[in-house]
């Protein structure tokens, strides 16, 4: 397969200066696979200055269909190379086939649902009590800065790149150092189908130095970033020194309430994949479970089985469900807090130790009686791993579910509407599913409450996150 492995500026591939360049390794085979040129804050500052040349010399000023026409173009480059990107997205991060693929064709359709977008999306006429004419705009801000994870590449590029072009900006995309090629792919096909040079440019290398540079940057006026809390913290100080915009999807610790009237079979058995799939590398896990008592063991019980039946191994074969995590970092890090675990006492009901073999394999494993103030229960973990407890009554499980500083998704099981929608009402969380696991649809807002983050990705929520709102007035 060849890699995309240069900077994309300017609408061209090229070296970063020194030969500066980062290996990257395939955490199924712990085997170096390619090198990718690396950028400094001064090829990041350029990329941000053709960015700016590409938005005032044309692209904030073209007509919404010209745009409009553009994206779908990028859509179809995006489908006609599905299973490339599917291919890279799993040499980079270990992810299993059938997933990538997935999450190619969703990035297509975020770039399908943009460009259809933009003919539905504007400002508003206004009755106003002096009389005359009042209208709003929505207008582009200029230059973007999208600084990207590694645990969902290339559809979550896709999102912040995709609404922010349709609202007619330009965008500077940073993608992880761990998971830079679907990302470096994104650019070139989106040169193929006609973007501007300038329009979308990627510039992997090491994340503090190239983000600082991107976010301190003064043409660029909107972050766009998902990652850790920590992360967001440090980008929303820097951004605070010239009132830039920002948006941030930062952290999680979801939960996942199970009420004994429900379909707890259903939950039971569909419930490990809301926590372990990807690993369990995902800021929507559903990694605190709350069990109603009547039904707790046969729940574990249940929940346990369907855990062991899961399919862990080699990323390339279309049954494979869980892959390796993406580094050995990463592993290390969630054996850390298995460690912890242990120490504190937690009964491991499965799971806890690593697949035999090269890879950075980690079993999934299920936790109870885990101390409520240790790190497993209170710390995003980012690996495969899940706490369950029972409950009694409903206020103290709301009280517990909350006690959390993180807000971002969440699940609940019941048949009973007025309970489901009360539920709902008092759970501080950003999104919510009743009696399903979805948290990701490209047509309603993404994102959280408290150190979860601010703004909305996906949605008509993220058009309006990448413009300015104007108010215009004209006297009779």
């Amino acid at each position: 397969m060849k890699y995309p492995t240069q900077l994309f500026i300017d609408g061209a591939y090229r070296e970063a200066g020194a030969g500066r360049r980062i290996p990257l390794v395939n955490p199924a085979t712990e085997a170096v696979f390619c090198e990718v040129a690396a950028a400094d804050s001064a090829e990041a500052g350029a990329a941000v200055e053709s960015a700016h040349r590409a938005w005032t010399n044309g692209w904030r000023d073209l007509p919404p269909g010209k745009r409009a026409a553009l994206l779908f173009a990028v859509a179809r480059q995006l489908r006609e190379h599905l299973e490339e990107i599917a291919r890279l997205e799993m040499e980079q991060i270990g992810k299993p086939i059938s997933d990538a693929r997935d999450e190619a064709g969703l990035g297509a359709r975020v770039f399908e649902y943009y460009a259809g977008a933009i003919a539905q999306f504007g400002g508003q006429t206004l009755p106003v009590a002096r009389g005359g004419f009042d209208f709003t705009l929505r207008q582009p801000m200029g230059v973007v800065a999208a600084i990207v994870p590694w645990n969902f590449p290339f559809p979550i590029a896709c999102w912040k790149a995709a609404p922010a072009l349709a609202a007619g900006n330009c965008v500077v995309l940073k993608p992880a150092s761990l998971s830079p090629l679907t990302a470096l792919k994104l650019g070139e096909l989106a040169q193929a189908a006609g973007l501007p040079p300038g329009v979308l440019q990627i510039v992997p290398g090491p994340g503090g130095a190239i983000g600082e540079a991107l976010i301190t940057h003064p043409r660029v006026r909107k972050v766009s970033l998902t990652g850790s809390t920590e992360v967001g913290r440090r980008a929303m100080e820097l951004a605070a020194r010239d009132f830039k915009r920002v948006s941030l999807e930062l952290g999680g610790k979801s939960p996942n309430i199970i009420f004994a009237d429900a379909d707890w079979e259903l939950a039971a058995d569909t419930s490990p994949l809301s926590v372990f799939a990807n690993t369990g590398q995902d800021c929507c896990a559903r990694s605190r479970v709350f069990i109603e008592r009547p039904i707790y063991e046969r729940f574990v019980e249940r929940f346990v089985a369907a855990t062991q039946k899961l399919v862990v191994g080699d990323p390339a074969r279309t049954e494979t469900q869980l892959g390796p995590l993406a580094s050995a970092q990463q592993r290390a890090t969630v054996e850390a807090y298995l460690n912890d675990a242990r120490q504190g006492g937690a009964k491991f009901a499965c799971g806890g130790g690593r697949l035999p073999g090269r890879g950075f394999y980690l079993e999934p494993t299920i936790l109870l009686e885990v101390e409520k103030t240790g790190r497993c229960w209170r710390e995003e973990i980012f690996g495969p791993v899940v706490c369950l407890t029972p409950f009694t009554e409903e206020a103290a499980m709301l009280a517990e579910v909350n006690d959390s500083p993180f807000g971002l998704s969440g699940s609940i099981w019941t048949n009973d509407l007025r309970r489901a929608l009360r539920v709902a009402r008092r759970v501080e969380s950003g999104v919510l599913s009743i009696n399903s696991h979805s948290s990701v649809h490209v047509e309603a807002p993404f994102g959280g409450y408290k150190q979860s983050g601010i703004g909305r990705d996906l949605g008509m929520a993220a058009l309006e996150g990448y413009t300015e709102l104007k108010n215009v007035y004209v006297a009779e």
